[in-house]
């Protein structure tokens, strides 16, 4: 969902926490043991036809609001306080998973993440402060270039999904919010598994829900770690990489890297 921030709003370069690689290095391990006992797993075919795309929700839309509202929260610390937050997000999810504690979800999770960074900063957070960050999560507009290629790619017979962390209110409110509502055939939220990417039982809410192999499926990652984990499942991965970074040591790298949607869907038809 977010390694620099903006992750949706990239405004800020990557923020790297000190435990960021080892909770990363675990994570993986985690999942290609999870992977082990997936029934079917296996690597896409080159040949396969892409038949449907799952979308990272980060991959759509742009967290510069939530940027802007930490902003107003905190002036002139807005963007520094964004990173660490969008960090702590994803640490959280990482250590929750490979300690197997409960599910937690993730509108908690982000709550969670940010009451502790305030602490953290030494800023104040009253509640009416926390009710306006968290809800800047329910109306993240689409990046400049989702839209349209969103509505190419459906022109183009392809079954779309958003696939995401993102509890179903926080995707419905983005998706309703931007006017996207009938593009999307399904938004599926890792609540149904009650596990978080890259756990192999939320990429399979897809593999579920549309009925298709694995290998039909492409899926576009905003987070290098969500590129590697959609490749171990099995996706035809996608990584679109709106800040250049560097891609991530997990073993596996991604099959196509677009700076955009709008180039992923313009290379589709070679990739597929």
């Amino acid at each position: 969902m977010m390694r620099s921030v903006a992750t949706g709003g990239n405004r800020v370069g990557p923020i790297w926490s000190p435990n960021r690689r080892s909770i990363l290095a675990l994570a993986a391990a985690w999942t290609a043991s999870r992977l082990a006992g997936c029934s079917g797993a296996s690597r896409p075919a080159p040949s396969s036809k892409i038949r449907a795309i799952a979308f990272d929700a980060l991959a759509v839309f742009d967290t510069g609001s939530v940027i802007a509202r930490c902003e107003w929260a905190f002036p002139g610390r807005g963007e520094q306080f964004a990173a660490k937050w969008a960090v702590r997000q994803f640490d959280y999810t990482w250590i929750r998973a490979v300690a197997r504690q409960p599910y937690v979800d993730f509108w908690h999770i982000t709550e969670d993440a940010l009451v502790c960074t305030a602490k953290a900063s030494s800023l104040d957070l009253s509640h009416a402060v926390r009710d306006e960050l968290m809800n800047a999560w329910l109306s993240l507009k689409p990046w400049a270039d989702s839209v349209g290629a969103l509505r190419s790619m459906k022109k183009a017979g392809l079954r779309l999904a958003i696939l995401s962390n993102f509890t179903p209110s926080m995707m419905r409110g983005c998706v309703q919010g931007s006017g996207l509502d009938g593009l999307f055939d399904h938004q599926l939220s890792t609540d149904d598994a009650g596990a978080f990417k890259p756990d192999p039982r939320a990429y399979h809410l897809a593999v579920s829900a549309m009925g298709l192999d694995r290998e039909e499926i492409a899926f576009a990652a905003f987070g290098g770690w969500d590129a590697a984990g959609s490749k171990y499942f099995g996706f035809r991965s996608f990584w679109i990489n709106r800040k250049t970074l560097t891609v991530e040591a997990l073993g596996v790298e991604p099959d196509a890297i677009v700076p955009t949607l709008a180039q992923m869907a313009a290379s589709l038809p070679e990739c597929g």
